[in-house]
């Protein structure tokens, strides 16, 4: 392993750590108890899923409750804006237009931050543990302004440590971020597991059946992401002869799941908002609604369906660019056999990768909810539910995929440095 790569992925792990440190700084002015013992009652809500994306720090009040979530928030609303405006569409191709462009992603970041920190600290002002006493200790108007700055700063943070990631370290720091969050509660999981066991509040058939649903869920999930559909390319003999020291690729991969595991955080981030919101409220009718939309439930598992399969269709869009592949074949002088290069060659393409958009987009919004619905009649932790399980398998993959191509291109380095 060249030095390059290992410092990467010590950059990778030094952030991580930060991640993890900040997970345990609380919010000043509460009383964590009273917010532990509402958390513990509600663990297996939508505020129980909020408290697994962001690694537990919500049930510890932490300065990163919020997690990265507003940040994916501002950059789904600003996907959706740059394709539906043009003017907005090119800014994100150009060079100097995408600095401009993640700029606003990180206002309209700090705005979703502020408004979401400021409803949260509201809320904790009528809480009151078992004997009465109130979650916050200090005055409500300084608390408010300390929780909005304290989540304000965490969440800034968070995303910058994301950044940090993606150009320094080894894969995309966002995705390594709830990946962390993620892995980071799976051992407590395991062990409430194994307690509701040895409590006879949970049969051990139960708990091989939950294996099992989680092996062939992790099985499935590494088949159909190493499945791909290779096109062969032909190029003239002109082409060859210049390039017989090079290695020509000749097929083009489209991958069954373009969109990769971006669908289910973006399909999680939208329904983790709202529900929230309706969790806090004392409302009979929002109490009622939230009830509904619990997570594991039936109008739940279809809304998540249906966001996934969206966004897989609308991230497969904008991740593959049939044109752009169609013109680099023709300027290099290759082809589809049977297709003609240019225009005939992206419809093709764009043809192939609809097909192949719509079978990865099924097979997302099953791993997204079958095995959660399941295991949610089981008793099961969210830790052990579809979406979890695919952000982990899919996110390792991922990284290991980019460790291997560092690998390779150090080899290539190292060849080229000695004459080879």
């Amino acid at each position: 392993m060249s030095s390059a790569l290992t410092q990467k992925i010590l950059i990778t792990l030094g952030f991580l750590f930060a991640y993890r440190v900040l997970a345990y700084i609380p919010t000043p002015g509460v009383d964590l108890q009273v917010i532990k013992d509402f958390f513990d009652s509600n663990s297996n809500n939508a505020l129980g899923m909020m408290n697994m994306f962001s690694g537990n720090a919500v049930s510890r009040l932490s300065i990163i409750s919020l997690g990265i979530m507003p940040y994916i928030t501002a950059s789904i609303v600003m996907e959706l804006l740059a394709a539906t405006f043009p003017t907005l569409g090119q800014m994100k191709k150009e060079r100097d237009g995408m600095q401009k462009y993640m700029q606003i992603i990180r206002y309209f970041t700090i705005f979703i931050t502020v408004v979401q920190a400021i409803g949260v600290s509201i809320g904790l002002q009528s809480m009151t543990g078992r004997s009465g006493e109130s979650a916050v200790m200090i005055d409500p108007t300084l608390f408010t302004v300390l929780a909005t700055f304290s989540m304000l700063t965490g969440t800034m943070l968070l995303m910058w440590i994301g950044e940090q990631i993606t150009q320094k370290g080894i894969g995309n720091g966002i995705s390594l971020i709830i990946f962390a969050g993620i892995v980071s509660g799976i051992p407590a999981a395991i062990g409430n597991t194994v307690r509701a066991v040895n409590a006879g509040e949970m049969n051990f058939l139960v708990v091989l059946a939950i294996l099992a649903i989680i092996i062939v869920t992790v099985l499935a999930i590494i088949y159909v992401e190493l499945g791909e559909r290779r096109i062969p390319i032909s190029y003239s003999r002109k082409t060859i002869m210049q390039n017989q020291s090079k290695r020509v690729m000749n097929y083009i991969p489209i991958k069954i799941n373009l969109s990769g595991v971006i669908p289910p955080i973006f399909a999680s981030a939208i329904l983790m908002f709202p529900l929230t919101m309706l969790q806090a409220s004392t409302n009979p009718i929002l109490t009622a609604i939230a009830d509904v939309l619990t997570p594991g439930g039936l109008v739940f598992n279809i809304a998540t369906f249906v966001l996934v399969v969206f966004f897989s269709f609308f991230y497969a869009s904008i991740a593959f660019n049939a044109k752009d592949i169609a013109d680099n074949l023709k300027r290099q002088g290759g082809f589809i056999p049977g297709v003609r290069p240019g225009e005939q060659t992206k419809e093709f393409l764009n043809e192939v990768a609809s097909r192949l958009t719509l079978w990865g987009a099924i097979y997302l919004g099953i791993i997204s909810t079958v095995p959660f619905a399941i295991m949610s009649g089981m008793g099961a932790s969210f830790y052990f539910g579809g979406v979890s399980v695919l952000i982990i398998v899919q996110v390792a993959l991922d990284t290991m995929r980019k460790i291997e191509a560092q690998r390779t291109m150090a080899q290539y380095d190292t060849l080229g440095n000695v004459g080879l």
